[in-house]
């Protein structure tokens, strides 16, 4: 009541924040906006050949002051609370503040730079996007389970590559309990795991093949494949619950459809049984 008391007290603060309201909200500001930061990140990968140039300079300030005006079109048009109620938008805010408070630091080329991760709010205006986005982010927990398997299966591997295999090939193999780490990586993307790590290990210690071997079934094959069953099962349980939904809603609609044709039933029997007497 009192919102609605100050907006009659004030109706041209009223009627302009409902333009910038419509203005945030119309279809061309977010392409525009995205445009912007396409633009402002070509200017800062020229810096990088044009150092010092005085037109990407004053190209650059004005692209800053150009986010700050939009920031503050945002600010008003959606309210403070409704603002700031989107991380998307205090991510903004941060990197526009950010941008004006360091602007005359070395840091400022990177925080402008990160604006352009604004392109990601494309997502969610992409159905096929948004939806794999959301499986992602459900499956995390699930997935964090598997990371742990992951992690506890290279350290074994790991333990067992130092103690068997650090006297055959250099240090950088299996020389220390990191690097037997990053050798393990290195084998379970198949990036010349064979001629540079394998092969040479057979050869003074034959029996190594089944480390390799069985490493490659479980690290690679099985820890992938369940990473893509779990994304998978969560992709297929978004389908479910709409078509749960779905059929939720079908069913109340016909229990509804049910009760009408059960009333008129009735006032058709009442009506029936006045005429007959």
């Amino acid at each position: 009541m009192e919102l609605k008391n100050n907006e009659e007290l004030n109706p041209n603060r009223s009627s302009f924040r409902e333009t910038m309201r419509q203005l945030v909200e119309h279809k061309y500001f977010q392409p525009i906006v995205i445009g912007i930061i396409l633009l402002n990140g070509l200017i800062i990968v020229t810096e990088t050949y044009l150092t010092g140039n005085s037109v990407l300079l004053a190209l650059d300030k004005i692209i800053v002051w150009v986010f700050v005006v939009e920031l503050f079109i945002k600010m008003i048009g959606l309210g403070f609370r409704g603002y700031f109620r989107d991380r998307w938008n205090i991510f903004d805010f941060t990197i526009v503040i950010g941008s004006l408070v360091f602007y005359a630091t070395p840091f400022v080329s990177v925080l402008r730079l990160i604006r352009v991760l604004r392109l990601i709010r494309m997502i969610p205006a992409i159905p096929a996007l948004r939806k794999i986005i959301d499986s992602l982010m459900k499956s995390i927990p699930a997935l964090t389970g598997i990371l742990g398997l992951s992690i506890l299966l290279f350290s074994i591997y790991a333990i067992i590559g130092t103690t068997f295999f650090s006297e055959v090939l250099p240090y950088e193999f299996f020389g220390s309990f990191h690097t037997a780490l990053f050798t393990l990586m290195q084998v379970v993307t198949f990036e010349s795991w064979a001629s540079q790590v394998a092969r040479p290990i057979i050869n003074e210690v034959p029996w190594a093949w089944v480390y390799f071997v069985s490493f490659i079934i479980i690290g690679a094959l099985v820890i992938l494949n369940l990473v893509v069953a779990v994304i998978l099962s969560y992709l297929g349980q978004d389908d479910d619950a709409k078509r749960d939904e779905q059929m939720d809603r079908l069913f109340k609609e016909n229990q509804e459809l049910k009760s009408d044709i059960e009333e008129i039933k009735q006032l058709l029997l009442n009506q029936n049984n006045k005429i007959n007497q």
